[in-house]
């Protein structure tokens, strides 16, 4: 487990990727006051890392040497569960970019990319669902969002949540009892272009149900045939 970082530490990105320039590339503009980089050239070096220290994001190549994917993104979700995870890859379609938000990224860039992209994708991720003017703590029967603080909790117990579902609850809590599309949640939540995808929506809230719900009363509820909705059912 990772140790709690302070309020004034400094953000901490850990970029995993085999090719060295990138490595390098990326730790050299990364790299600023206020911002420290760590890199690794494995999946098993980039747990190691991610268990031993706390980040704040990941950027992470779809392909490693040692691991696939789909491993190293749940491997990496246990070991950091607040850290937004970027997916770097270097196909670049609808197709790759839904399988990587399924995989659990909370982002997606294709290389090559521009470096002041990342820098922008990395600020995105850390920002969405804390505009400035909002009410500190959003709630809804006993559940409740710290947005200054960006935690969660049911019944007074903390629910760790990933940057996405984070957001994903944010939106459902800001129209609680009103019944939302997949093609609102993934607009609001994930912000693409590529004309929307029923199953990355249908995982995150599956996923984010399990967390939420599990052992309570369900909040979370599927509409067939409309989308989902938070509210207490009768």
């Amino acid at each position: 487990m990772a140790a709690r970082k302070n309020d004034d530490a400094p953000t901490r990105v850990l970029v995993v990727d085999d090719d060295e320039g990138i490595r390098v590339l990326l730790a050299s503009v990364l790299a600023a006051p206020g911002r420290t980089v760590a890199s690794a050239a494995t999946g098993a070096e980039a747990l190691r890392l991610a268990r031993a220290d706390e980040y704040d994001a990941i950027l992470l190549d779809r392909v490693l040497p040692d691991v696939d994917a789909v491993q190293i993104v749940t491997a990496l979700r246990a070991a950091a569960p607040s850290a937004a995870i970027v997916m770097l890859s270097a196909v670049d379609d609808v197709e790759a970019r839904v399988a990587g938000l399924r995989l659990g990224a909370d982002d997606f860039l294709t290389k090559p990319f521009h470096v002041s992209e990342v820098l922008a994708r990395i600020d995105a991720v850390r920002r969405r669902g804390t505009p400035a003017g909002d009410p500190d703590v959003l709630r809804y029967a006993d559940l409740e969002l710290d947005l200054a603080g960006q935690r969660v909790r049911r019944g007074g117990e903390i629910v760790p949540l990933t940057p996405t579902e984070l957001r994903l609850l944010r939106f459902l809590l800001e129209n609680a009892e009103r019944v939302l599309s997949r093609g609102q949640l993934l607009d609001h939540v994930w912000r693409y272009d590529f004309g929307g995808s029923g199953e990355v929506v249908e995982k995150a809230v599956s996923t984010l149900r399990r967390k939420v719900d599990a052992g309570r009363q369900p909040l979370i509820q599927t509409v067939r045939g409309f989308g989902y909705c938070l509210r207490v059912e009768p």
